[in-house]
């Protein structure tokens, strides 16, 4: 009897999720992490409870299961990325003003080792079929390709444009958007060759995507306040969708079929996969100015997005045609959603 009341109660929360409710989010928390500098991508390791975010020159950690704080890893000198090998219990970060890869285990956070990558590596993602770690070399339009056992080169793959973000389907290929081409590139992980090439038209400048393994569907987060949904077999653009301004990351909740576009204007774009190629808009979630990146952690389905207090923005440069506000010190902040049962 015990084991028929947890099948109906996982069944009543399919049912709760498909018709709509607990799909809209609110905010629950907010911890200062304070320190100084930008950030980047956020990433979840779910098996070990722990939120990795890359932050001015050390990748912050926080506990998922306690909502606190730990030790950072140190030694991480402009860092984009973290990518989470389970099977071999080490993590990789990209580190961007060294053209580098650390090494980290798992369990201790402790550095194992520093990689030499390609210039200015900027995502990064591991690909579980090939046991491989890939990293997006913006500066020279490349691929590094990194052996998840070992850390070792196992090559580079060129690319036809500079490289944004990354995804895996875990089958043997991994999808990259190219910012400054509209395009999304397909990889076979095998080979390490490239197998297709894509427009995202009417999407412009592709800087963030997600995945739904289980329809094979990219979403594609572009800078002309779109969200492309694509077949990753052909490449056909099924679905066209509003979301804010100011997009870098989508993450997408295999549970609840929903992609959350984090837009730095300072909102949220929920979208849910409705029922074949149909996907539709639920919610505009407030978030703050600045929380331009996110990600869900897979067991509670929580939302995080990062973000700060800015001061005034500098007068643009050659060098730096498009400035950005400066962050004021020790406000740099986590912010915590989760769904609302209203």
């Amino acid at each position: 009897m015990k084991s028929f009341c947890i099948v109906v109660g996982v069944l009543f929360s399919c049912i709760s999720v498909s018709n709509g409710q607990g799909r809209h989010y609110k905010l629950v928390g907010h911890q200062v992490i304070g320190g100084a500098g930008g950030w980047d991508y956020l990433s979840v390791d779910p098996e070990n409870r722990v939120l990795y975010i890359a932050h001015g020159t050390q990748v912050e950690t926080y506990n998922l299961d306690r909502d606190s704080l730990m030790r950072p890893i140190l030694n991480t000198d402009g860092p984009h990325g973290v990518a989470i090998a389970d099977r071999q219990k080490h993590g990789f970060i990209s580190c961007g003003k060294t053209n580098s890869v650390l090494e980290f285990d798992l369990h201790t956070r402790d550095s194992i080792k520093s990689i030499p990558v390609g210039n200015h590596p900027d995502a990064i993602v591991y690909d579980p079929s090939s046991q491989h770690i890939f990293t997006m070399n913006a500066a020279d339009n490349s691929i590094s390709v990194l052996d998840a056992s070992t850390g070792a080169i196992e090559g580079m793959i060129a690319l036809p444009g500079r490289p944004e973000f990354a995804v895996s389907d875990q089958r043997g290929h991994f999808f990259v958007n190219l910012e400054d081409k509209s395009q999304i590139v397909k990889v076979d992980t095998k080979s390490n060759t490239i197998v297709a090439v894509w427009k995202v038209a009417p999407g412009m400048e592709p800087s963030a995507l997600a995945m739904d393994r289980g329809t094979n569907r990219l979403f594609i987060g572009c800078g002309n306040q779109k969200m492309i949904v694509m077949n990753a077999d052909n490449g056909k653009v099924v679905a066209v969708l509003p979301i804010g301004k100011g997009v870098d990351a989508i993450t997408f909740d295999a549970f609840a079929k929903l992609a959350f576009s984090s837009n730095g204007e300072g909102n949220m774009t929920i979208v849910s996969e409705e029922y074949g190629d149909k996907f539709k808009v639920v919610q505009t979630l407030e978030t703050e100015k600045g929380a331009r990146t996110v990600a869900i952690d897979p067991i509670t389905h929580d939302v995080y997005t990062v973000t700060a207090q800015f001061g005034a923005t500098p007068e643009a440069t050659k060098d730096i045609p498009k400035p950005r506000p400066r962050i004021l010190p020790d406000t740099f902040t986590l912010l915590k959603y989760a769904r609302s049962s209203n």
